[in-house]
């Protein structure tokens, strides 16, 4: 039986345990900084199968995906007002969200999960949005690339 154990102890040991998926928070904010109606952080990059928690740090904040983004076949993000959500992502893309009432102020953030490249779909997608979600986003992709 002594064997059996260090048997199973050193596989272990070589082999590993299996990673645990990550959690990453995403408040909605009033204000961080000199910004104001805020994700933070605004740009999230996990691996599939980690979970991004919106938490609603002020009140008046949601969630919801921004068309053209995500991954063929996925659920949208729809995170209601006020309301602490915890999102799994399974599947590599570019998620984007915003705030319904704060768009127009730049309140935008994007979750990228997994080694992905900007579809054409969401770089189309920014044109139908205020200038300043225009402008936020737009930065925000240009992370996407960087490690």
């Amino acid at each position: 039986m002594l064997r059996i154990s260090f048997f199973a102890f050193a596989t272990i040991l070589l082999l590993g345990t299996p990673a645990a998926a990550g959690e990453v928070r995403m408040e909605m904010r009033n204000q961080s900084g000199s910004e104001r109606f805020v994700y933070e952080p605004d740009f999230i990059r996990i691996s599939p199968g980690d979970t991004v928690v919106f938490v609603p740090i002020d009140k008046g904040h949601n969630a919801v995906s921004i068309d053209g983004f995500g991954a063929d076949g996925d659920q949208p993000i729809n995170v209601g007002f006020n309301k602490e959500v915890s999102v799994t992502f399974d599947k590599p893309g570019i998620y984007g969200v915003k705030c319904t009432p704060h768009v127009g102020l730049g309140m935008v953030g994007i979750i990228v999960v997994g080694e992905v490249e900007v579809p054409e779909a969401a770089r189309a997608s920014i044109a139908k949005l205020p200038p300043k979600a225009r402008q936020r986003l737009e930065l925000l992709l240009g992370q996407v690339g960087r490690s």
